[in-house]
């Protein structure tokens, strides 16, 4: 059956895996060398020198009946119909030649009426292993009538030699044709391009339903209070999603419908870089067999060496959500109570926490502020200021305001209260300050999920205009005011006021949002 369904594709295969054990996958991914088993039990991988996601090789084909639906440009970047199956042929010719491949059949979404059939095909026992734990898996009946709608092909081993002759960048390709239901990764063995992917799919497919697609975890409460925390790769969302007092929906990528809110996947995929397990514990505990680690320096007793970044700071760990103890079977939650964006400010002049109204919500939405932290992309090394539309603009096809306008729509509906909280730095920028401690961090979240901040007297920033709490239970009030935290108070100032000019400048790449959106940023000082 699924010989025939490749061979219909085009890929002749000598001999199909499909939906193989993690046991069995772990077995044939040591047999063929691809990485070594860790004390824990762990498949160790080494993806360099792909070690994060590689957005210049990532392309959009551009097929008549998606284009008008595409915020082309520099993240969304077109590749003719015609590169796109030169490409196909590429790799269907490299993928028949192998002796055999392996096969995870599964599906995309919590939410069984929107949810997305899909069928990865790798070269590796690594990446099925990968795709098996972070995607959903499907129980036996339903692999018997299981057709994808969406087919991924990932073969690190098929390069692209001649770029140019294809319309590409580099030796790597991850193209994306949505017409076709298609999607080819070659050239680089980083995982997370596989589920990145995935995702950029389901947030085309989405919003054309009425359902907001975000890039954020959630967890819920005791009394089924849920909180979304929405933010780039390395802001947090993993490990403060990861609270033993709370059961964890998904730590990454989530729809939010008119019946609540559901996660896209099955697994985790947590930055592990100086994980420790007095602050991390879930995630420390979760990182044992059936578990890929990527990038991971091991000791020459086996054990991890999670302070090491000399392979990349961008260390990971891929684990299903099972091997968090508390965590919602289903997948599935209410209308969230409160949503926080996670910013990793590396100019250090950002709050810890601030609230904000809804037009400030929108907003810093639309912004989407943050740092590119070292190692999550390729040649980044240190933090750079940025903002990524929607806290996920990499993997976001359509235009922001498409997203925006429904965040609004249900913020407005179901009465969610919105935090800016900030997990990078303070007392300085980055190289001067010091980076949130995570204990800092988790205390405001805390209070915010306590309904503390919603009563707590606030100050009004004079730059940024959001309400900034005086008081916040275990936080040391003098980190409260970030000036309070320099010791150059000109440098303050100084730092504060190039950053709402960045903020500023940005918003003009918006020149159609209201007025009343607009003028609820930051003001030039």
């Amino acid at each position: 059956m699924v010989e025939q369904q490749l061979k219909a594709m085009g890929i002749i295969v000598r001999k199909v895996y499909r939906n193989l054990s993690p046991h069995e996958l772990i077995t044939h991914a040591l047999k063929r060398d691809e990485g070594t088993l860790t004390h824990t039990g762990a498949l160790l991988i080494n993806t360099a020198p792909y070690t994060g996601r590689s957005p210049n090789d990532r392309f959009i084909v551009n097929d008549p009946s998606v284009s008008k639906d595409i915020a082309w440009g520099k993240v969304n970047k077109p590749l003719s119909h015609d590169n796109f199956l030169r490409l196909l042929t590429h790799m269907r010719g490299y993928l028949s030649m192998l002796p055999h491949t392996y096969v995870f059949d599964g599906c995309v979404g919590a939410d069984p009426q929107c949810s997305l059939q899909v069928r990865v095909v790798t070269e590796h026992a690594s990446h099925n292993l990968f795709a098996h734990q972070l995607l959903r898996r499907l129980i036996r009946e339903e692999l018997l009538s299981h057709t994808p709608s969406l087919t991924v092909l990932v073969a690190p081993g098929c390069v692209a030699d001649s770029p140019k002759e294809f319309g590409i960048n580099s030796e790597a390709f991850i193209v994306i044709s949505l017409e076709a239901g298609i999607i080819l990764i070659g050239g680089t063995g980083y995982a997370g391009e596989i589920k990145k992917a995935l995702f950029s799919v389901m947030n085309y497919i989405l919003p054309k339903k009425g359902i907001l697609p975000m890039h954020c975890s959630a967890n819920v409460g005791k009394d089924n209070d849920v909180a979304l925390f929405l933010g780039l790769s390395g802001t947090g969302k993993t490990t403060l999603s990861a609270d033993q007092e709370r059961m964890l929906i998904g730590d990454d990528e989530h729809g939010w419908s008119e019946q609540g809110i559901f996660n896209f996947e099955g697994g985790c995929y947590a930055k592990c870089i100086n994980l420790k397990k007095e602050k991390e514990p879930q995630i420390w505990e979760a990182i044992r067999h059936g578990a890929l680690l990527e990038n991971v320096v091991v000791r020459e007793d086996g054990s991890h060496d999670f302070s090491d970044d000399s392979i990349t700071e961008n260390t990971r760990a891929g684990y299903p959500l099972h091997y968090i103890p508390n965590i919602v079977e289903s997948g599935r939650g209410s209308h969230p109570k409160n949503i926080i964006f996670l910013t990793a400010d590396a100019s250090g002049v950002m709050p810890p926490v601030a609230r904000l109204s809804a037009e400030q919500a929108m907003y810093h939405f639309m912004s989407g502020y943050t740092s590119k932290l070292a190692g999550t992309e390729r040649g980044v090394t240190k933090p750079i200021a940025t903002f990524s539309t929607l806290f996920g603009e990499p993997f976001m096809p359509m235009d922001p305001s498409v997203y925006a306008k429904l965040l609004k729509k249900y913020m407005q509906r179901y009465g969610a209260t919105v935090y800016l909280v900030n997990t990078g730095w303070t007392g300085g920028p980055y190289g001067v300050g010091r980076r949130f401690d995570i204990a800092t961090t988790r205390g405001i979240v805390s209070s915010i999920l306590s309904g503390e901040l919603v009563l707590a007297r606030c100050r009004t920033d004079q730059i940024f205009g959001f309400s900034v709490p005086l008081s916040c239970n275990g936080v040391a009030s003098s980190l409260l005011d970030p000036a309070l935290t320099w010791d150059d108070r000109k440098g303050y100032e100084q730092k504060a006021s190039e950053l709402a000019g960045l903020f500023i400048r940005n918003f003009e790449r918006f020149p159609d949002a209201p007025e009343e959106t607009r003028s609820a940023g930051p003001k030039h000082q």
